[in-house]
């Protein structure tokens, strides 16, 4: 049982860390730089390999912590016929969105400064970073649906 209870605490710190992190830039970071805020790339460089390595470190934490979990409370027939089973399915689908959206749009932005360019990039991919905040969002929402079984609700 103090297994499951590492688990979820571990999962859901980690989860709102990266989903924190994704938001951050998304709303200030890449605003910030497309309205020409920065001066130089350098910064935004290092907050992009930042976010990268916050995105990939959680992703994994996720995975094992989310895997560690659905193995020991759900079965196969019960993630699929059952609304808690049907919502960690639900979160699985969108954390792994979150990760290529992340990947994609940190990319994206890092081809644009490695070209020495600011405002360009930011506005290519602010989108793409606004979506990633709103798959993070929503993770945390299925995340406390699952936490607070909202299931029981219906």
């Amino acid at each position: 049982m103090i297994d499951l209870v590492l688990a979820r605490t571990t999962h859901l710190l980690v989860a709102a860390i990266w989903a924190g992190s994704v938001c951050f830039v998304a709303l200030s970071v890449v605003p910030a730089a497309r309205d020409g805020v920065f001066t130089t790339t350098d910064p935004l460089t290092t907050l992009l390999g930042t976010l990268k390595r916050v995105s990939r470190a959680s992703s994994v934490l996720l995975l094992l912590t989310g895997g560690h979990m659905a193995g020991r409370i759900y079965t196969s027939e019960t993630l699929v016929s059952t609304v808690n089973g049907q919502l960690v399915l639900l979160m699985t689908a969108l954390w792994l969105v979150l990760t290529i959206l992340v990947e994609v749009a940190a990319k994206r932005f890092e081809t644009g400064l490695d070209a020495k360019q600011l405002r360009g990039p930011a506005r290519e991919t602010l989108g793409l970073f606004r979506a990633a905040a709103v798959v993070s969002l929503a993770l945390l929402v299925v995340a406390g649906a699952i936490s607070s079984n909202a299931a029981t609700l219906l």
